[in-house]
């Protein structure tokens, strides 16, 4: 196939090769009928070295483009293969809260050395945004935006509008200041437009909802998309206009913290970029700190099989229906802790309703584990006999109860502890109901066949 016509496989493909003057020529060629999605995509499966290879034969607009357009480990990895000249030329043309959060994945050395290089009125900006704590929503900001006094007209908000079009991180939700830039209010660009002229600024703006620099991000980027707005803008704590976050930026927010807790719930941490793309140690660490905690936590059940290993002996029967009870109950569990875990994402649950939530819980778990007790009860009953149908009746009845409540009340647990509701999930949850089911099982056998 012509190198003109190459689609981006065959254009990786190539890149894969040796390089020469006309493999390059090749690939330049082909990239500029890319898309630029399909340049981003690409970018982020190859290697950093044939990644950087592919940007210096993009158009310089191009590769600015595509750049932006990577998220900052994509951006960071870049750096390190790039020359120290375009990467200067990249990290100036950012927008002051993607350079942070650029920034925050590149070694200290290479960060300040980035920062020196930038004029004196972009590390300013750049610089107001890291100041902020890790995680807040002050760290995500934007501090270029466009406002207009509560005192102006429509014309002179426009006006004021058209001045700052091209440096303000959006036009279409503009916040509205009194003296000191004391946030009072907010009127889209839509209104204004629609609006006489001459009408005051105050009789055209709306309430505004805003956010605190050090209120949690994924808390205020949720609490943002909620209510189906554009941008928010951002005050300190004594109600002052320092920035604003768009709509782009909150879906950010929310995709990095819904990978990060889908991970975690899985017993591992986000990858934070591709899969092909990262490297195999990278995946290794992200997985052996959870394997080895889980690891030391089943010793816990061993532990209770060795306690209650005379009984087993005694009716070893009850060793079949091991796998199907620690299934249940951490299954159990674990529906419970994602339910719960959503739930204080989505900000419909806070530490205040624990009451609450156990109280359902318990109801639910009690629920599921008389139909799968009842089930149970029937199957074991006639495939052996009436005894063994009731242990395993009871004992499912009884974890799933357990299950459910622990389930739910770990998350909740876990954010009043400023951990993440996630971490104290499914992993966790699997294995204390493992151990915890294996008693309450032994318990009732012995109970019930006076063991």
């Amino acid at each position: 196939m012509p190198a003109e016509i190459l689609p981006a496989e065959e254009l990786e493909d190539l890149l894969a090769r040796e390089l020469t003057s006309e493999t390059v020529r090749q690939a330049g060629t082909a990239a500029a009928l890319l898309g630029e999605g399909d340049v981003v995509d690409l970018v982020e499966r190859l290697p950093p070295a044939r990644a950087a290879l592919l940007f210096r034969v993009l158009p310089k607009d191009r590769a600015l483009a595509v750049f932006e357009s990577l998220d900052a480990g994509h951006q960071a990895d870049l750096i390190s293969a790039l020359r120290e000249a375009d990467v200067i030329d990249f990290f100036e043309q950012m927008d002051p809260d993607d350079r942070v959060s650029l920034l925050d994945e590149l070694p200290a050395v290479v960060a300040d050395r980035l920062l020196s290089g930038l004029e004196a009125g972009e590390r300013t900006l750049t610089g107001v945004v890291l100041g902020y704590p890790r995680g807040s929503i002050g760290r995500r900001m934007s501090p270029e935006l466009v406002s207009v006094p509560r005192a102006a007209t429509v014309e002179q908000a426009l006006a004021n509008v058209r001045a700052h079009v091209l440096d303000a991180e959006t036009i279409y939700t503009i916040p509205v200041v009194d003296h000191g830039r004391l946030l009072v209010g907010v009127v889209g660009l839509r209104r204004l437009l629609a609006s006489d002229p001459q009408t005051p600024i105050e009789d055209v703006m709306r309430p505004v909802e805003s956010a605190v620099v050090t209120e949690d991000a994924e808390r205020a980027a949720r609490r943002f998309l909620d209510r189906k707005l554009l941008g928010m803008p951002i005050v300190d704590h004594e109600d002052r206009l320092v920035g604003i976050v768009t709509v782009d930026d909150a879906l950010v927010i929310v995709e990095e913290a819904d990978s990060e807790d889908a991970a975690r719930q899985g017993g591992t941490e986000a990858l934070r970029r591709p899969y092909l793309s990262t490297a195999v140690t990278r995946l290794v660490r992200t997985r052996i700190v959870w394997l080895l905690v889980l690891a030391v936590s089943a010793i816990l059940t061993v532990q209770v099989l060795e306690i209650f290993e005379a009984t087993l002996d005694q009716v070893v029967v009850l060793a079949l229906f091991i796998p199907l009870l620690t299934g249940t109950g951490g299954n159990t569990g674990n529906q419970a802790a994602t339910t719960v875990t959503r739930a204080l994402a989505l900000g419909d649950v806070t530490s205040r309703d624990i009451g609450r939530v156990l109280f359902r819980e318990v109801r639910v778990g009690a629920l599921l584990g008389l139909v799968l007790g009842s089930l149970g009860f029937l199957i074991a009953g006639v495939v052996y006999d009436l005894q063994i149908g009731i242990v395993i009746g009871l004992t499912l009845l009884a974890v799933c109860t357990m299950a459910a409540v622990v389930g739910g009340a770990m998350p909740i647990i876990a954010q009043t502890l400023r951990a993440d509701p996630a971490v104290f999930s499914n992993p966790f949850i699997s294995t204390f109901c493992d151990a915890t089911g294996l008693v309450i099982y032994f318990l009732i056998a012995r109970a019930v066949l006076g063991l």
